[in-house]
């Protein structure tokens, strides 16, 4: 008994539509991956060694024939013998197909057929390739959106505070940090930039570098409502003669240094 042999079917009168619907299903199907379909070009393969490799599927699977010969593939193919030997010979040669021996069971005997697996190797590096290109896509979309949101969190900045920030980083000589630059972004948005470089040459003169000094100082300035520089000139010379009760000498006056005068301001000030 030929366990091998097609089953043969008598079809119902009349119906063509429904007999080529059975028959259809009746001869099965040829499974092809979508991602050798996709990428096939990209293994080097050609489209008449794609359409070959298809046929040697579709006789490896329903017609069981391990190693069909160039004859029959040039009848599926309707091309010229000659040219399937080649195309064979180009994808043995590119690593694509190999000729391996198979154990036959139901005939009990080894036999010489085609073997896929060096097709399927090809597609696993291409599938491997698309991957890592596709998970490096992936970590660059998520960087992007990292960096959009610290930009939404920390808007870019125009020139004058890109120019505020250097200036507070070459007097603290270090970077700033993600707080400090949201510190003075709110002190931008609340007084004029001169007036925070003048609050910040106050705090360098006594040796404060930090932002907390730096922001006493201005809190100072928006409680008493001052806006320029000459109203807290004026603010700092009224307040230091109704807090002043050392008397100087006059010759200590006029031997002391105009810093130290202002040193000693500004002590008295926010030191207090």
């Amino acid at each position: 008994m030929n366990l091998d042999r097609k089953a043969l079917k008598k079809y119902r009168a009349g119906n063509v539509t429904s007999a080529f619907g059975t028959d259809l299903m009746m001869q099965g199907f040829t499974s092809i991956p979508n991602i050798l379909l996709k990428h096939y070009k990209a293994m080097g393969i050609s489209d008449i060694e794609m359409l070959l490799l298809v046929q040697l599927l579709r006789i490896h699977s329903e017609e069981k024939d391990f190693f069909p010969t160039t004859e029959t593939l040039a009848n599926c193919m309707q091309s010229d013998i000659s040219l399937i030997e080649d195309v064979l010979a180009s994808l043995i040669e590119k690593d694509i197909l190999a000729i391996t021996k198979y154990y036959d069971e139901f005939h009990d005997m080894i036999i010489s057929g085609y073997d896929f697996e060096p097709l399927f190797e090809s597609v696993s590096e291409i599938w491997a390739c698309a991957k890592v290109k596709e998970l490096e896509k992936t970590q660059k979309m998520l960087e992007e959106q990292e960096q959009q949101s610290v930009k939404n969190n920390f808007p870019e900045p125009n020139h004058e505070l890109a120019q505020l920030y250097k200036t507070f980083e070459n007097e603290f000589a270090r970077p700033l940090s993600p707080m400090e630059i949201e510190q003075i972004q709110k002190w931008v948005a609340e007084m004029n930039s001169q007036l925070i470089r003048e609050a910040l040459k106050r705090a360098v003169l006594l040796g404060k570098h930090n932002f907390k000094y730096i922001d006493s100082i201005i809190m100072e300035w928006q409680k008493n409502n001052l806006r320029t520089l000459e109203a807290i000139n004026n603010y700092d010379i009224n307040f230091q003669r109704r807090r002043n009760t050392k008397v100087y000498s006059g010759n200590a006056s006029k031997t002391q240094s105009s810093d130290a005068k202002k040193k000693a301001m500004i002590e008295s000030l926010y030191m207090s």
